[in-house]
């Protein structure tokens, strides 16, 4: 029985991975400050206690955990020789990526319904989209990312693993896995596809029709806080997209190539949660201004210390 898997990793070659671990150490530590600014700016700001930010410092902090399964092991593997997982080491990352997969997947959701209450009925905003529904919508999230990633570790945990154990990747996932198996697989790629592909791309396919119908709103009806609106939306879609667009490749498309799977993996575990932060902290003044004052009350903090 297989104990342990082995990760091929990005590259063999010794000086690129010295480039690769200078380069992802800097993307992973940016990750960590810019989604933990957002999560103290949010937090700390009475003027950015709402629900769009309430939802956006969540975000942050799914980012910020489902970066950190991968990203610190893959880091740490660049000085390894052997880049060894255990069996249930390997389960566990499968599991907490689905988790908070599935959580990010619903607070995107989540901020385009908030979105269209407040562009298609603001006058309802304030009832409908109070504190005990963002409390609810975020618990849910967390409770649909649990349940999901409960039903792809199904799929996995009573396999037969007797001989393959490398993985052509830096980090375990079901698609990838599966396929060490010593077993017919092929019923099962057909349930992750109908599992995790049918949902991330009807997930999709929602969140678009739903700018659709905003944008179309705001064209019909335009105000002085249009531009605002549309700045707000853009930032919006940049990230459905870049969420989106690496999870229906990995899991919807039926005809995987290795090369652009790794990118696609590395795009959606390292370079996604941190252009996130980039994209809502410069696209946004209200975030802007909370981060000014941030900084000239932790100043004038040390000045009187």
């Amino acid at each position: 029985m297989v104990t342990e898997f082995i990760f091929l990793g990005l590259s063999n070659s010794q000086d690129l991975q010295v480039f690769l671990f200078v380069f992802f150490f800097v993307f992973y530590v940016g990750i960590v400050l810019g989604n933990l600014l957002i999560v103290i700016t949010v937090a700390s700001d009475s003027h950015l206690h709402s629900p769009m930010y309430f939802l956006l410092a969540n975000l942050s902090l799914i980012d910020l955990c489902l970066s950190s399964v991968t990203a610190p092991k893959m880091i740490t593997d660049f000085f390894r020789q052997r880049k060894a997982i255990s069996f249930q080491g390997c389960l566990g990352q499968i599991f907490l990526l689905h988790f908070f997969g599935g959580g990010e997947l619903i607070i995107l959701i989540a901020m385009a319904f908030d979105r269209y209450v407040a562009i298609c009925k603001p006058l309802h905003y304030t009832t409908i989209m109070c504190g005990n529904v963002c409390v609810g919508i975020v618990a849910a999230a967390w409770g649909i990312g649990f349940l999901h990633s409960v039903s792809q570790l199904a799929f996995a945990v009573n396999l037969p693993f007797c001989g393959p154990n490398e993985v052509d990747s830096f980090y375990c996932d079901l698609p990838r896995v599966i396929k060490l198996a010593c077993a017919d697989t092929y019923q099962l790629d057909i349930m992750v596809i109908a599992n995790s592909g049918v949902l991330t791309v009807c997930s999709f396919v929602l969140l678009i029709i739903s700018y659709s119908v905003i944008l179309v709103t705001i064209q019909r009806r335009p105000s002085d806080r249009s531009s605002k609106a549309l700045s707000t939306l853009t930032a919006h879609i940049t990230v459905v997209f870049l969420f989106f667009g690496p999870c229906i490749f990995i899991y919807a498309w039926p005809f995987p190539i290795k090369s652009l799977d790794k990118f696609l993996a590395v795009f959606y575990s390292v370079v996604t949660p941190l252009l996130n932060p980039i994209i809502y902290t410069l696209r946004n003044k209200d975030m802007k201004a909370a981060m000014r004052r941030l900084r000239k009350w932790n100043v004038s903090c040390r000045i009187k210390t």
